[in-house]
């Protein structure tokens, strides 16, 4: 019987590229769903399968445990497993795959689409153009500014790189700190949240989601930052508290969001974020570009077939849990 695979990430499926042959050519079964799926949906389709290469998925405690025993091998196709139940996975034997330093740039350069956005008062003049009018607001410029960056691992540091290139001054806050970038791009190293929330024009997000980072930009922290600061999300939507968030838009004490993440995606058509004038939400599209899509999905890929054949992946969340041959 042929290794049954389930794939869901759409960027996957959508995107053209050597991704797909290199899926196709190991001759196991392929099946898809359109993710990311909610832990129901999730259920329902796992339990017959021996691959799973995964985008958001909620792959929790009971998804596993239905997924078991044929389930062998999880592959992230991406970073972020906030969304997977890790401690389950080593638990029940699963080794878990990711692929990180494959979307950092591409996100990068989302973080700096999303403020030039607010910054330039972009969408107002394309809507004025695109209905006849020809209709102008007063921006402002990014040069001189000090863009606060939470989380300097390769996606913050890319950001660093970016905003120094605009002429920015550029703060980070990382529990762990690469001395040596620091010092060669001028970051200069925040002691504290408060401090670079203090000293922060803008605050550009890219840290994991984890129980510390739940809600990190809440009413109380909102209230440390600079009155009129701007806020950039390519991280999680969760890291930002929905409600305070849009209560400081109305008040202007936020005069800006930029986020290609939300708490709930897609959104329920009431989301109180996705009907703002100063907030601009994208679809978690951050890492979807051509580009991007073909090094993560054959990184996945990669990290799937050596596992099945019982090889080293090319990176694993937890590898303390031995990969065994499938194939």
């Amino acid at each position: 019987m042929r290794p049954r695979i389930l794939l869901t990430t759409t960027s996957f499926q959508d995107t053209p590229g050597t991704h797909h042959d290199r899926l196709a050519a190991t001759g196991w079964e392929v099946i898809t769903a359109r993710g990311p799926l909610s832990e129901a949906d999730t259920l329902a389709v796992v339990g017959d399968i021996d691959g799973y290469i995964c985008g958001d998925d909620a792959i929790t405690r009971q998804v596993l445990e239905k997924a078991r025993p044929r389930l062998k091998v999880l592959s992230k196709y991406g970073i972020g497993v906030d969304k997977i139940d890790v401690g389950c996975c080593t638990e029940l034997g699963i080794p878990l795959l990711f692929t990180p330093g494959v979307n950092h740039t591409t996100v990068a350069e989302h973080a700096f689409l999303l403020l030039l956005a607010l910054e330039k008062n972009f969408l107002f003049h394309t809507d004025s153009t695109r209905s006849g009018g020809w209709k102008r607001q007063t921006g402002h410029e990014l040069l001189g500014k000090t863009i606060g960056i939470v989380g300097l691992g390769r996606i913050g540091r890319e950001v660093a790189i970016r905003a120094r290139a605009f002429g920015m001054e550029p703060v980070g806050y990382d529990v762990y700190w690469d001395e040596a970038f620091a010092a060669e791009q001028g970051v200069k190293r925040a002691a504290s949240l408060d401090e670079l929330f203090a000293a922060s024009d803008y605050i550009s997000l890219h840290t994991n989601l984890t129980p510390d980072t739940r809600d990190l930009v809440r009413a109380e922290s909102i209230a440390k930052m600079k009155p009129g600061v701007i806020i950039i999300n390519c991280a999680r939507g969760e890291i930002v508290n929905t409600a305070d968030m849009a209560a400081a838009l109305a008040s202007g004490q936020v005069r800006g969001y930029g986020t290609d993440v939300l708490d709930v995606e897609p959104p329920p058509a009431d989301h109180p974020l996705t009907h703002l004038p100063n907030c601009i939400v994208t679809p978690h599209v951050g890492s979807r570009t051509a580009e991007s899509v073909q090094r993560q999905a054959l990184a996945a890929v990669e990290n799937l077939i050596r596992a099945m054949q019982g090889e080293k992946p090319l990176a694993q969340v937890n590898p303390e849990v031995p990969v065994t041959k499938v194939v």
